[in-house]
């Protein structure tokens, strides 16, 4: 089991993504939750699921688009790691893409997109950028 589930998160989308799989599964925690959440209300995600039991999983439904099913995620990068955290005030939140990806914080209010971060004026530690 990887103690990093963002990061596990991410590889495992990434790498559906990678073998056009069409589904997904991790195990669930609040921020795999909060996470999957965030990717299917910006459109990333057909929909997820909560798997209950003994070691609950989450199931992800990845989104395609075209006839040749090209992935609408692209790219996913871990930023803050165990080792090395990244912060930033809302000033300083980066755009990722020119506002074509997202970036994803955790901040005091929960784990919400940078966009709304700025919005609402929180900063927080930049768990990874989405395009």
């Amino acid at each position: 089991m990887n103690n990093d589930t963002v990061a596990g998160l991410i590889t495992s989308i990434r790498n559906a993504s990678k073998n056009r799989e069409r589904t997904t599964q991790y195990s669930a925690t609040k921020v795999t939750e909060s996470l999957s959440q965030i990717l299917y209300e910006e459109g990333y995600l057909e929909h997820w699921l909560r798997i209950p039991g003994k070691k609950p999983k989450i199931s992800l439904t990845l989104r395609y688009k075209g006839k040749d099913r090209a992935p609408c995620l692209t790219g996913l990068r871990r930023i803050s790691k165990p080792g090395l955290r990244v912060y930033f005030n809302h000033k300083e939140i980066p755009g990722v893409l020119g506002g074509v990806g997202i970036a994803i914080l955790s901040t005091p209010e929960g784990i919400m997109t940078g966009k709304k971060a700025r919005e609402k004026k929180i900063g927080g530690e930049v768990l990874c950028f989405i395009w």
